[in-house]
């Protein structure tokens, strides 16, 4: 049965042609009209926190209840992605708490459908991705733990896969949920999700994988002592761009850290294994066609990086031309940043570093217009007091 609403055409080609310019704008509404026009609006506007709430009291009801009420496992998904809309906005994801649906959405995780494991860490990755508030509150809940427990053993691979991602959105810029994860055997995991058959699976691995060795270089010992550069190596000639990607990155990682991947009496530099892979890539990416090498930008430049890393020469991509094609020599220039603020969910990122108190001395702010005049100060003292003050400026930011 077609679901009832208003004529969203009607009110389309209604707004249309009270807002295109060709009728004077001082026109009265029928009363007719203003009512029509206010119906369907109202029709369509939703009190989200209301909504939150109901939501709330249907995940706190036990799954035997709501199965007795013929309430299935596709509603209650269903239920979960209008959830992961209304928690798109960073003050709705914290509002979440407040009401009381975080810890019986955390409770999810543990249902016994498969899909509903699953969706319910998307909404949680979601919740968090970030947004520090959020994710210090998933922390208090004791969110982590299950979802390293999914991550690591769930029997659903999708299952697996989303809590990965929620973990991964977790722990990024949250020191805290990052020692965490280490002491809960989090790489031996994430190399287990490595050695899986799911390419997805694979690459969420890989992604976090990098991101764990760019922001922590002490951490490639561990990931050396275990074995992450031999699986890595066997991933470099997946059949994937992108799990192809993900290793040759991670490899990279550890190759430009000379202390921190030696393994036993040899390291990657040394292995002849890593250098047949390279060749062979080398050789495959050679063979492509002109679309194909411009898709494959990024391992270009991964293979011949590493390359140069680990060998200190060039490899032969660079001969060939086929490390920069023409028309790749030189980036955009780079002006939306300057005339844009950042998402809303990279800025909360960032803000509690933004609202920190300085101990700096602020600037007085240039006044403009004609001042009192007075007596100019020798040239020379004038200069040296500038340079002082330069050298003198806090240049840590």
């Amino acid at each position: 049965m077609a679901k009832e609403g208003p004529n969203w055409d009607g009110l389309l080609k209604w707004s249309l042609s009270h807002a295109d310019g060709t009728n004077p704008p001082s026109r009265n509404l029928s009363e007719e009209d203003r009512r029509w026009f206010m119906e369907a609006m109202q029709a369509q506007t939703v009190d989200v926190i209301k909504r939150m709430k109901e939501i709330t009291l249907v995940m706190q009801t036990p799954e035997q209840v709501l199965e007795s009420q013929g309430v299935t496992s596709q509603d209650i998904e269903d239920m979960l992605d209008e959830l992961q809309e209304h928690v798109e906005s960073i003050d709705m994801a914290n509002d979440l708490n407040s009401i009381g649906g975080l810890v019986p959405l955390l409770g999810y995780l543990k249902n016994s459908h498969a899909n509903i494991r699953a969706k319910a860490a998307e909404v949680v990755s979601t919740i968090v991705q970030n947004n520090p508030r959020s994710q210090q509150l998933v922390m208090e809940a004791n969110g982590l733990e299950p979802l390293l427990s999914n991550f690591t053993s769930d029997p659903d691979v999708t299952a697996r896969t989303k809590a990965l991602g929620a973990i991964s959105s977790l722990i990024r810029h949250n020191k805290p949920a990052i020692t965490a994860f280490r002491l809960a055997n989090g790489y031996a995991a994430l190399r287990d999700a490595l050695s899986s058959e799911s390419v997805k699976f694979q690459r969420k691995a890989l992604n976090l994988i990098h991101y764990l060795l760019h922001e922590n270089r002490s951490d490639c010992n561990v990931v050396t002592e275990l074995g992450f550069p031999r699986v890595m190596m066997h991933l470099a000639s997946s059949d994937d761009g992108e799990v192809r990607e993900g290793a040759l990155r991670g490899l990279l990682e550890l190759a430009q850290d000379k202390t921190g991947y030696v393994a036993g009496s040899s390291s990657i530099e040394e292995n002849e294994k890593l250098k047949q892979i390279l060749q062979e890539r080398i050789k495959g990416i050679s063979s492509m066609s002109p679309e194909d090498l411009g898709a494959a930008k990024e391992e270009r430049q991964l293979v011949d990086s590493l390359w140069n890393t680990c060998y200190n020469e060039p490899s032969s991509l660079r001969e060939k031309g086929l490390v920069v094609l023409p028309g790749e020599d030189a980036l955009p220039p780079d002006v939306a940043s300057k005339h844009f603020e950042p998402p809303l969910r990279a800025w909360a990122a960032n803000r509690n570093e933004d609202t920190k108190p300085s101990n700096e001395k602020k600037q007085a702010p240039l006044l403009l217009g004609l001042g009192p005049p007075t007596q100019d100060p020798p040239a020379q003292n004038s200069f040296s007091g500038a340079m002082s003050g330069e050298e003198n400026t806090d240049t840590s930011a």
